[in-house]
């Protein structure tokens, strides 16, 4: 059977830029909600955070409506691994572990970038696989930066660094069916972007091409069940969960990571582009 033909859109440098500037509005919100992260603050505070920084800057808070989601934020608790709905009845606790997944909309264009946060005193098992998650993360952006470099760079080459890292770190779940994906225009596009995988497969690592990638990981297994309200995705065997993610562009001169506020110089040093962010958050 011959498989779907993927519709990948590649991007100038021009709305590459567009993309950054609505990746900083998200860095900003996130930053913000990981300063106000505590015990006895609610998820509704954090979407509420999220919404305010975001509108402020002139965007739309992309989640916002997208199939009917109806917040800001993702908030997801311990055993809760992604696409968690904010709520004034859930109050953070001290040993908690949060993931907070956030997008941001301007002038058309879309970021998208998520964090994981300990509340209070919280175990250091715990922080550790947050740890590793946002390892993976910035093992793949620097796969996808050096196999598109070097030009033979394959989509998967992104997946098995993110699973090696992983796999190297200890004994975690990594999450199938949900991953990372193409961004631009509209939130989600092709590729999808597992986390897991063998190298050179899939598309090529060309200049325009920008992603969200995204590792979820677990203390237990990596099996999934969908909560009621159609939404929250939960591990089966309540195990604590980890979701890292972060927006990046390849352009004809390195990688832009373009939801981190320094573009990813810290992680990736001579992998990120020589050009120099310019963009920067309105209002």
């Amino acid at each position: 059977m011959r498989r779907p033909q993927l519709d990948i859109q590649l991007k100038t440098p021009e709305q590459i830029e567009k993309m950054r500037a609505a990746g900083l509005v998200v860095a900003e919100a996130l930053r913000r909600m990981r300063e106000a992260v505590a015990p006895g603050v609610s998820t509704a505070d954090l979407d509420a955070i999220a919404e305010t920084t975001i509108r402020a800057a002139g965007a739309v808070p992309s989640f916002q409506g997208y199939h009917g989601f109806p917040a800001s934020i993702c908030s997801s608790v311990n055993e809760q691994i992604v696409h968690a709905i904010p709520s004034p009845k859930q109050v953070l606790a001290d040993g908690d572990l949060i993931s907070i997944d956030c997008g941001a909309v301007l002038d058309g264009w879309h970021g998208d970038a998520a964090i994981t946060v300990g509340v209070g005193e919280v175990d250091p098992a715990l922080l550790r696989m947050a740890e590793v998650a946002e390892d993976a993360m910035w093992a793949g952006i620097a796969a996808a930066a050096r196999g598109a470099a070097g030009g033979k760079g394959r989509l998967t080459d992104i997946s098995h660094a993110v699973e090696r890292a992983i796999r190297k770190a200890g004994r975690y779940g990594i999450v199938d069916g949900y991953g990372g994906h193409g961004i631009g225009t509209e939130m989600h596009q092709d590729p999808h972007v597992l986390n897991h995988g063998r190298p050179g497969k899939g598309p090529r690592l060309v200049p325009g091409l920008a992603l969200a990638i995204e590792p979820m990981i677990t203390m237990g297994s990596p099996r999934t069940a969908e909560l009621a309200d159609g939404w929250t995705v939960v591990t089966r065997d309540g195990s604590r969960a980890a979701h890292v993610e972060h927006t990046m562009a390849l352009l004809p001169d390195g990688v832009w990571v373009l939801t981190a506020q320094d573009g990813g110089r810290a992680r990736l040093g001579d992998l990120v582009t020589a050009r120099q962010p310019s963009a920067t958050p309105a209002g």
